[in-house]
Parts: structure tokens; C-alpha cells; sequence
């Protein structure tokens, strides 16, 4: 019997559930498509049928991530014109992981399960290309605005300093998610980013 569109839906997100449970449970390399089948009761093709391998199951949970946190930030109408914008929206992305229980599954698995190499990130970045670059550019634009209005000293280049303030803040998700840091997440985001800012303002 044919499937509708929404069933096949259905039946995608009861796969990327059952993938992402395993993933955090067992991680990336000890996870096989014939567990994630059985624990929801599907055959192996029928996993094979919505994904090819397991980087596109990882590119799909990512995506899946990626659109429910914009969806989520969409809703705090933030705009990037200051630096407490900035801090806003990463304060905003934590309150988003924090609250979501796979959201919180699936940044522990790719901070601190993922096997990754060179192959997998090259599979896994063909799927995601897009929205990797979103944040990346959309931080971009905004500091180059700042550095116009005189917010951001002359010397900056923002190409780096977008890299810096993503890796800050991945660095900061990383360290509490590994317990290496005992200091509240959202209060490492503020006190890092506040001491960063403060030495990029332009003259007053």
C-alpha cells in the first residue's frame, strides 16, 4: 500500500528520534542502522529508504536542530545591531538547548561523541552547507554595520572576529556540557562575551 506524505514524515522522524537516542546512548561509530530499525520496529531498508548512510542521518538531526532553534529565536525578535544583541542571541540559544531535550541530546553527541573525520564532516557539510554558513554570515553582516557606526574599532576584521565569537560560544557549550567548567552555562556566555566586547569597542 502506497504512503502518504505525511506518513513517510512520520515515519522519518520516528527514525531520526530512534538515530539520535542510539547516538547519545552508544555514539556515532557503535550505532548500526539494524538497531536503529528494530528499536522502533522497522526493517533495516525501510531505514535505507529515508537515509542512505549515517552521515545523512547526522546532516538530518542538524538540520532538524538548526530550524527548530530559528523557529525559537525567530520568536525573541532579535536583531544584531549591538553587542548585547549579540549576547542576547546566544543567551537566547542556550535557553533553546537547555529546554529541549533533544536538542540538548544532540549538542552532547556532536560535542563530545562524534567520531568525526575527514570524510564525515565532507558528507555530513554537503548537507548542511547552507545553514552552516547562516549564523556565520548573519553575524558577519551585523558587525560590519557595528564597525560602520563606529561601534567596532577600524582594526577589526570581522571575517575573524564572527569565527571567534561562534568558537567562543562553542567552546562554552562544549565545556559545560563535558562538566570541565562547574560556572553556569548562561553565565559563561555572558562573562566571556562581555570581556571580549569590551576590547573591540571603537572611541566613545
Amino acid at each position: 500500500m502506497k504512503r502518504t506524505k505525511e506518513e513517510a514524515l512520520k515515519t522519518r522522524q520516528i527514525i531520526l528520534q530512534s538515530a539520535l537516542d542510539l547516538f547519545y546512548q552508544k555514539g556515532y561509530s557503535k550505532t548500526t542502522f539494524d538497531e536503529i530499525a528494530s528499536r522502533i520496529e522497522l526493517t533495516k531498508g525501510a531505514v535505507y529508504w529515508h537515509f542512505k548512510n549515517k552521515p545523512d542521518l547526522v546532516a538530518a538531526l542538524i538540520n532538524d536542530y538548526i530550524a527548530k532553534k530559528n523557529q525559537f529565536l525567530k520568536q525573541k525578535n532579535l536583531a544584531l545591531n549591538q553587542f548585547k544583541d549579540i549576547e542576547a542571541y546566544f543567551l537566547a540559544t542556550a535557553d533553546f538547548i537547555l529546554g529541549d531535550e533533544n536538542a540538548l541530546k544532540l549538542a552532547f553527541f556532536l560535542s563530545l561523541q562524534m567520531e568525526w573525520s575527514e570524510t564525515i564532516i565532507t558528507k555530513v557539510m554537503e548537507k548542511i552547507g547552507q545553514n552552516k554558513k547562516f549564523i556565520f554570515l548573519y553575524l558577519k553582516d551585523s558587525l560590519v554595520l557595528m564597525q560602520k557606526n563606529g561601534e567596532i574599532r577600524e582594526d577589526i576584521d570581522t571575517d575573524i572576529l564572527s569565527s571567534l565569537i561562534i568558537n567562543l560560544w562553542t567552546g562554552n557549550l562544549e565545556a559545560y556540557l563535558s562538566k570541565r567548567c562547574s560556572v553556569d552555562l548562561k553565565v559563561m556566555i555572558k562573562k566571556s562575551f562581555d570581556l571580549l566586547f569590551n576590547g573591540l569597542k571603537g572611541k566613545e
